[in-house]
C-alpha cells in the first residue's frame, strides 16, 4: 500500500514529462507539422520545456526509488522554467512576438513542477531524516 503513492506520482510525472518531451521536440525539430500549429512560439521557452521534460523523467525514476536527488532535479527544473518565464516577459516587453497561451502554459508548468518538488521534499527527504 505504501508503494502506491510513489508509483502514482512517478506515473503522473512521467506522463507529464513524456508529453512535454513529445511537444517540445516536435516544435524544435518540426515533427508532424506541429511547429506551424504552435504559431508564434518562443524558442528559448521551448528549449526550457525540453530540458525540464528530461528532468521530469529522471525525477519520476527518483520517486519510485525514493532518491533524495529527486527534489534537486525538480528544483532545478523549476528554476529553469522561472528563468525562461522572466526571459519571456523581457521578450514580450521588448516587442517580441509570442502566443498569449504561452504565459498561462508557463505559469501552469512552473506551478506543477513546484508542487511536485514540494511533494518530493515531504515524501522523500523528510521521510529519510
Amino acid at each position: 500500500m505504501k508503494k502506491i503513492i510513489p508509483y502514482s506520482l512517478a506515473t503522473i510525472l512521467a506522463g507529464f514529462g513524456l508529453l512535454t518531451l513529445f511537444l517540445s521536440t516536435s516544435v524544435i525539430f518540426d515533427l508532424f507539422s506541429i511547429r506551424a500549429k504552435e504559431g508564434n512560439y518562443v524558442l528559448f521557452v521551448v528549449w526550457s520545456n525540453f530540458i525540464s521534460s528530461i528532468l521530469y523523467l529522471f525525477a519520476a525514476y527518483g520517486f519510485i526509488k525514493s532518491k533524495k536527488w529527486t527534489v534537486a532535479l525538480l528544483g532545478i527544473s523549476t528554476l529553469i522554467l522561472i528563468a525562461a518565464f522572466i526571459g519571456l516577459k523581457i521578450h514580450i516587453s521588448s516587442g517580441g512576438i509570442y502566443e498569449t497561451k504561452t504565459i498561462g502554459a508557463m505559469i501552469f508548468r512552473i506551478s506543477v513542477t513546484l508542487v511536485f518538488a514540494i511533494i518530493a521534499y515531504f515524501t522523500i527527504t523528510k521521510k529519510k531524516i
